[in-house]
């Protein structure tokens, strides 16, 4: 629960969010897209997580299921999946559905970093090379930022390698999030990844719009707050405007909200479900959240 000054503060952050010159519509009928600053780069604004939804049996009825989830995902326009070594077999699982549908080229490989030792951070590293089935990913992330003082720079040298394209670090814990804007001040980083939701805003106060200044891009994971923000609309109404900006349903408004501020580059939900799969990708098309839009939404889920 956030005090009201809180809450009042994170929404009077969100004047800038509907005009972002980062945001661009990628072809007529295709997903918004934003730039990674550091290069330019055109990501589209909805990506996909593995957390969860991948850890599945290669071959079962529910890996079946994840094909036709990244089919959808693909042909709607999205590139971004974000992975870790630490989620099970998903690592194993999105390798092999993405040699099996061709997809490698499609992809923008989003994997992290989590260990204690440089040994063991190579060995994780070479793990995860042969379980996504490539030799170079596009993102490498510190995960949870976890021994960063050592792992960061060996990032960095695997970017200069050419074995990944882009380096960061990831928090998932609003407790995390001071620690992470330290060392976007002190380090020079292509991304971060952190939790942003209706009833989490924090980071809109002061994170989100130091990786402006700083230059970083930003993914969003638990725009759904781990789908308890489902439980708490359970049969209730959208809001009377959600029709106006095309909104159908609660989660095409909370990933809307994310999408919203102009520092995201892209949120990453997980899901196993194909249909849920195409109600996200929904949420990138159409006009962003109004900042009146966005502070009703902080007020109600605080």
């Amino acid at each position: 629960m956030y005090a009201r000054r809180d809450v009042l503060r994170a929404g009077a952050t969100l004047g800038l969010l509907a005009a972002s010159p980062w945001l661009h519509a990628a072809a007529p009928a295709g997903l918004l897209t934003r730039n990674v600053p550091s290069t330019g780069e055109a990501l589209p604004v909805i990506g996909a997580g593995t957390s969860g939804s991948f850890e599945v049996q290669a071959g079962s009825a529910q890996y079946q299921q994840l094909k036709v989830v990244l089919k959808a995902f693909f042909e709607g326009g999205g590139r971004v999946i974000d992975t870790s070594p630490n989620y099970g077999g998903a690592d194993s699982i999105l390798g092999q559905l993405l040699e099996e549908g061709g997809w490698h080229r499609q992809c923008f490989i989003a994997t992290k970093i989590a260990a204690d030792s440089r040994a063991d951070a190579e060995a994780q590293w070479a793990g995860s090379l042969e379980s996504l089935r490539t030799d170079k990913v596009d993102l490498l992330q510190i995960h949870n930022l976890r021994d960063w003082q050592a792992q960061l720079p060996y990032a960095r040298e695997l970017k200069q390698q050419g074995k990944t394209r882009y380096v960061g670090i990831t928090h998932y814990l609003n407790s995390g999030q001071d620690e992470v804007a330290r060392i976007v001040r002190s380090e020079p980083l292509d991304f971060i990844q952190i939790n942003y939701s209706v009833n989490a805003p924090d980071a809109a106060r002061e994170l989100l719009p130091l990786c402006q200044d700083k230059g970083v891009a930003v993914l969003i994971n638990r725009a759904f707050d781990d789908g308890r923000l489902f439980a708490r609309v359970k049969d209730q109404a959208l809001p009377g405007w959600a029709a106006e900006a095309g909104i159908g349903s609660w989660a095409q408004l909370f990933l809307k909200f994310a999408i919203s501020h102009p520092a995201v580059t892209t949120v990453i939900p997980a899901t196993s479900r194909p249909e849920r799969q195409l109600d996200q990708l929904k949420a990138g098309h159409g006009p962003l959240l109004t900042q009146a839009q966005q502070q009703a939404l902080i007020k109600q889920f605080a």
